[in-house]
């Protein structure tokens, strides 16, 4: 089908923050097309919903790290919508093993990267040389992207260096393409997240259950993932049309150096 609506493509849509997002662009007015790596039958939750919400929703079962998996996701956006508005550069993995940057491993080096900064900078590229084809051809008028990158872009964690060496290259990966895509009226943008309450954290809540009291943030909460997804629609709604490349912190004033 081609849709008159605006289309969003949210990678890593199947739970946590991807979800969140998906869920409150569908609220506002978008067609989702929802990627993830889940089985079909694990997104279903996360699919009913935004149907209740959306004219269209497409699930697109997807690698990103793969080149195979990144053309089915562009084939599928041709197929059912015929357009793309948004693309939301959110999926990620941490090491399945969090250890010291003096013992850590290729092995799990080589997978955070190619999931975490490789296939986002190759998805962006594949679906922004549409977003021109889109825009020259008056299908779409705004298009836009976004990347959901970390605090860890310029935090350091020793237990978890290609994390953080993912989520620096996903900064500099916005500039890159805010940039090249300025000429044609496609703005870039970042999210960097703070502490967010998702299976990512899961692992290590005591830690920052602790943290969070002692002030490591000015605003003493965990982050939720409503609150990436309300960043997202801010920018979805064409509020910042005189910015590219800027960074948005989402993260309670972690950013803050305070004395």
């Amino acid at each position: 089908m081609n849709s008159t609506r605006q289309v969003a493509v949210i990678t890593g849509a199947c739970r946590g923050i991807g979800a969140a997002i998906a869920i409150a662009l569908a609220e506002n007015g978008f067609n989702i097309l929802a990627n993830s790596r889940c089985e079909e039958d694990n997104a279903k939750p996360v699919m009913e919903k935004i149907r209740t919400l959306c004219t269209d929703a497409v699930y697109c079962q997807a690698d990103i790290s793969k080149r195979h998996d990144r053309l089915k996701i562009l084939q599928s956006l041709k197929e059912e919508f015929g357009r793309v508005d948004l693309l939301v550069n959110n999926a990620g993995v941490p090491p399945l093993v969090r250890e010291d940057i003096l013992r850590a491993t290729e092995e799990s080096y080589d997978r955070v990267l190619e999931i975490n900064l490789k296939g986002p900078y190759f998805l962006t590229q594949l679906i922004s040389n549409w977003m021109i084809e889109l825009k020259q051809a008056n299908i779409v008028q705004n298009p836009k992207i976004v990347v959901i990158s970390s605090l860890n872009a310029y935090t350091s964690s020793t237990s978890r260096g290609e994390y953080c060496i993912s989520k620096a290259g996903l900064s500099m990966m916005t500039k890159l393409y805010a940039d090249r895509l300025s000429e044609y009226g496609i703005n870039v943008y970042e999210i960097r997240p703070g502490i967010i309450m998702s299976d990512m954290t899961a692992p290590v809540k005591e830690k920052y259950y602790k943290l969070i009291e002692a002030g490591v943030t000015p605003i003493k909460r965990w982050g939720r993932p409503e609150d990436i997804a309300r960043a997202v629609v801010a920018i979805a709604r064409d509020h910042f049309p005189f910015s590219t490349g800027q960074v948005f912190n989402v993260d309670g004033g972690f950013h803050l150096r305070r004395l």
